[in-house]
């Protein structure tokens, strides 16, 4: 079995520690998974896949090329919960057009004003990518802060559903993709990420907050173990929407 992407970012002094510490365990899945998205839309991705340096010279918030195959992957465990009918839940973000809600995401990023510079699209920042857009018994979530719960229906969505856990993918590893999966743990839900489905516009983040939450908050694992997995429940355990989602809010895109 190949080493962790984050050992290679470790010191031996920290490989030390963790292996005396006791972090790390193994959580394990739970009885009744949803499958998170975090905020996988066009402002994150870019519109096509190319190196980030270019990218975000349109797309601010870019991740660059290495979205695009967590995309793919990501794309294979939306496409098994539809099959086995387990619940998929996307976060994305939204704006008044004056961008006044924006609030504190303002004051660390100086090009936090700006639109992309996308020329002959009309592609909204926040339009999660065609590849894995929403199917009518999935769940959207608009937000405006960096996890998925904060000031949402997500836990409530959750209870609804009978869920007693998640399965994490999107982006950023270091920051929706980290806040959405500590505030899971705090509510006591079995929490996995699967590893090929997140991503980061920086690579030691990725890495490192992967480590983080493998050793405390989550379980990060493969994609093929999450498949084999779902593979492994009842199909049609949950009881999911049937009619067309909520449109977005009418906003703007940052």
């Amino acid at each position: 079995m190949s080493e962790p992407i984050w050992n290679q970012f470790l010191t031996e002094r920290d490989k030390a520690v963790f292996a005396a510490s006791g972090y790390g365990a193994r959580g394990g899945f739970g009885k009744r998974p949803a499958l998170l998205v975090i905020d996988v839309n066009y402002a994150f991705c870019g519109d096509k896949p190319e190196p980030i340096l270019e990218s975000i010279k349109r797309w601010r918030n870019s991740c660059g090329e290495e979205s695009w195959p967590a995309v793919a992957a990501i794309k294979s465990l939306i496409d098994k919960s539809h099959e086995k009918g387990i619940p998929v839940i996307y976060t994305t973000g939204v704006r008044r057009a004056d961008n006044w809600d924006s609030g504190s995401w303002s004051w660390k990023n100086n090009r936090s004003s700006e639109k992309p510079t996308v020329p002959v699209s009309n592609i909204d920042g926040n339009q999660i990518v065609d590849e894995i857009a929403p199917a009518p018994q999935d769940i959207v979530i608009y937000k405006q802060k960096p996890s998925g719960f904060f000031g949402t229906n997500m836990t409530s969505y959750l209870t609804l559903l009978g869920c007693d856990s998640v399965i994490v993918t999107g982006t950023t590893t270091s920051g929706c993709v980290r806040a959405t999966v500590l505030d899971a743990f705090s509510q006591n839900f079995h929490v996995a990420l699967a590893e090929e489905g997140c991503f980061d516009r920086s690579q030691a983040s990725h890495a490192i907050n992967l480590c983080d939450m493998n050793a405390k908050y989550a379980d990060v694992v493969k994609t093929a173990e999450v498949i084999a997995y779902f593979d492994s429940l009842a199909s049609g355990m949950f009881d999911l929407p049937k009619g067309p989602p909520a449109e977005m809010p009418k906003a703007v895109n940052y």
